[in-house]
């Protein structure tokens, strides 16, 4: 089985699929810590996975991982070494080939989970596509109808805002991410729902629109761990695709694989 882990700046997503099969059998998050060594992220992901039923020396053939932290993708990819036996697959390696062109000034500036956001979303509706994956950062990814990842946008993504307005706003306090009564505010924590919720849609659809102005139309997929919150106030999004970038990494993964 094949083990896919997408580790963020905030939280770490855990998914685990069958051999040759495209639907994911088990899946889990967890905090992002850089402080954690290769044994624990052994210790860690063999608990999840028996939380699933599954045994991670018994089960697990293949390890494919996206990561924005450093820290982590090295003990990790040590963790697959001497735990499972094998080399992880770590996407951003110069061995590694995602099987999409990417035509940015430079390509190793792309982070690995927009390049497996882009291959997922191609591969579940063609091109043009456009993803927007909300994160830490809110990022804006654009495909091409022949599968070529031409780029995108990245925009603070919504908690680090709300962290920047707090800490910088003495007379502000956190509030629940929650739909206000209307949308002119008529409290604080009203006032703050709608400049959030609203004021995220509206900036999606903004950024869309624009997008489809160089491309053309385009189906445009959501995923992050707040795409279901923003999605049903924008006009943009088609899709919301929860586990896109694990998707993206399963397929990445097939590509590369030596032992077909």
């Amino acid at each position: 089985m094949l083990l896919a882990i997408d580790v963020g700046n905030t939280q770490t997503v855990i998914g685990i699929y069958g051999n040759d099969t495209p639907e994911m059998l088990d899946h889990w998050r967890t905090a992002t810590n850089p402080e954690r060594t290769s044994d624990e992220y052994a210790l860690l992901l063999g608990q999840f996975l028996d939380l699933g039923g599954f045994d991670v020396d018994e089960d697990v053939t293949g390890l494919a991982v996206s990561s924005t932290v450093p820290r982590v993708s090295t003990a990790i990819e040590e963790m697959s070494r001497r735990r499972l036996g094998f080399a992880a697959l770590i996407l951003g390696g110069m061995s590694v080939k995602s099987g999409m062109p990417i035509l940015y000034e430079n390509p190793r500036e792309v982070g690995p989970d927009r390049i497996a956001d882009a291959v997922g979303a191609y591969d579940l509706y063609g091109g043009p596509s456009i993803v927007i994956d909300f994160g830490t950062a809110t990022t804006v990814e654009a495909v091409s109808e022949k599968g070529e990842y031409l780029g995108g946008a990245i925009c603070p993504g919504i908690e680090i805002s709300l962290d920047a307005l707090f800490g910088r706003a003495a007379a502000l306090h956190r509030v629940a991410l929650a739909e206000p009564r209307n949308v002119i505010g008529k409290t604080t924590n009203e006032s703050i729902q709608s400049g959030v919720l609203y004021g995220y849609a509206g900036m999606v659809d903004g950024l869309c629109d624009r997008v489809e102005g160089e491309i053309g139309e385009a189906t445009v997929v959501a995923t992050g761990g707040l795409a279901e919150l923003i999605a049903p106030y924008t006009k943009a999004i088609d899709h919301i695709e929860p586990w896109l970038t694990l998707q993206g990494l399963r397929i990445i993964f097939e590509r590369n694989r030596t032992d077909k």
